[in-house]
């Protein structure tokens, strides 16, 4: 059986539910947006809230009419933008105003030079960088595919924004949907580490916890969409999928433009459903198109933790299908056993000279600490997952210390406190005088 059929037969159950209309007087403004294609079959649609191709249910995404032209004009025009995602408006899916309109501008987070961490993994100084998303509004990523998504849900008259969620998109779409005074209702896993929990219920929406894991919650979400119960709901990830993924893009604009306008030669970026990684890739690619950076060989290197590592096992093994897992890891926001984007994330690794690697969770705990002691970032599980994969690439001699390289840190490590509680606390606890502390041994 070919990839093709496999992967045709994976999304039949949701392509079934992914036709919805918008209304024939409805005024869609998306900008560059032209339509939507199916990334399978090439098959071409409107603009509107469907994420499946009617004809060979592959997943749809985006196409632009592109602002081909002068390089240097248009680069004078995104750095003379705000600082946030909104300074590549021409490369997005949202109308030309969408800097005046009430969201949380997320974005233009810091590419940290860490040669610190670079001393202590063996690469040259002045080569290891961490793009530090955790300083987003909700300290994750997922603020930047929220507000793509937000865009299209205005667009398309939705009243309400859903999603499900392993925790940050949760706390993403709860924040933005309050700041928009949208309604929210989002679905997670029950059993979500308590930090998530409370980041998500805190913006006053419909928090629901759902028995099972993230997929369970996923299939959940993608019923409701089919009923009359979720009209007027805009899935972010769901019905509102090739939108949302574009944020993900935006990583790879301001990667490119921080290192001044040049594309890293490796990037080393964590897999959950895999379309951060596919749409980074695209992103890289769209400003090669159009002339913003010198076109040249660059590595793309997938990250999973080993109790969710599908992808990971099926690029070790050869495969083109991604076989689920049943996840069992403390990083949870990883923790997609059926990722959407798996076998698309196996190409582009291939394409590139990449590799997928999963750790351990036990070397995600140490990851969380190298970084949290050398470079002063504090990453949650994701992170760890992706900088531990980063460390034993490195040892075995996948990625090149001598080349420049980035690793994405996706979130904030407060988020996930429980992961490192048991392992981190207090030196030495002593009595209020000069004795005591040097008993201690601190003097």
């Amino acid at each position: 059986m070919t990839t093709f059929v496999m992967r045709k037969m994976r999304r039949k159950g949701l392509a079934s539910m992914a036709v919805q209309t918008v209304s024939a007087t409805q005024t869609v403004d998306l900008g560059p947006a032209s339509g939507l294609s199916c990334r399978e079959c090439g098959e071409q649609f409107p603009l509107g809230p469907i994420f499946a191709c009617e004809l060979c249910f592959g997943p749809l995404e985006v196409s632009y009419d592109l602002p081909l032209g002068d390089p240097e004009a248009l680069r004078k025009r995104i750095e003379a933008g705000p600082d946030n995602i909104w300074r590549y408006a021409p490369l997005l899916p949202v109308p030309a105003d969408v800097a005046q309109k009430p969201n949380l501008n997320p974005g233009w987070t810091k590419l940290v030079q860490a040669d610190n961490l670079a001393g202590a993994l063996g690469v040259e100084p002045g080569k290891l960088f961490v793009k530090d998303d955790s300083g987003n509004p909700t300290h994750s990523f997922k603020d930047r595919v929220v507000a793509q998504a937000l865009e299209a849900a205005r667009a398309f008259g939705f009243t309400t924004l859903s999603c499900s969620s392993t925790g940050n998109l949760a706390g993403a779409v709860g924040a933005a949907a309050a700041r928009a005074g949208f309604r929210s209702c989002v679905f997670i896993p029950h059993d979500l580490e308590q930090g998530k929990v409370v980041m998500a219920a805190v913006y006053g929406g419909e928090l629901v916890g759902i028995e099972g894991n993230y997929d369970d919650v996923n299939r959940f979400c993608s019923e409701l969409i089919g009923d009359p119960a979720g009209e007027g709901w805009g899935f972010v990830n769901v019905n509102l999928r090739p939108y949302y993924g574009e944020g993900s893009k935006t990583l790879a604009y301001e990667i490119c433009e921080q290192l001044g306008w040049r594309l890293p030669d490796q990037i080393v970026i964590p897999i959950a459903s895999g379309s951060q990684l596919t749409k980074i890739d695209k992103g890289l690619q769209e400003l090669i198109k159009l002339g913003l950076v010198e076109d040249k060989p660059y590595k793309i290197f997938g990250a999973q933790a080993e109790g969710c590592s599908p992808v990971s096992v099926a690029f070790k093994a050869g495969h083109d299908v991604v076989r689920p897992q049943k996840p069992d890891t403390i990083a949870k926001s990883l923790a997609i056993g059926n990722p959407a984007d798996g076998p698309y994330v196996l190409d582009i690794c291939r394409r590139t000279g990449g590799a997928v690697e999963d750790v351990t969770d036990e070397q995600i705990v140490d990851a969380i600490k190298l970084l949290a002691r050398t470079e002063g970032i504090f990453t949650e599980t994701a992170g760890g997952t992706t900088l531990g994969v980063a460390k034993k690439l490195i040892e075995s001699g996948a990625i090149d210390p001598s080349l420049t390289t980035v690793v994405v840190n996706t979130g904030d490590g407060l988020k996930t406190l429980d992961a490192v509680a048991p392992t981190t606390g207090m030196t030495a606890v002593i009595r209020p005088n000069l004795d005591s502390f040097r008993e201690a041994g601190l003097a």
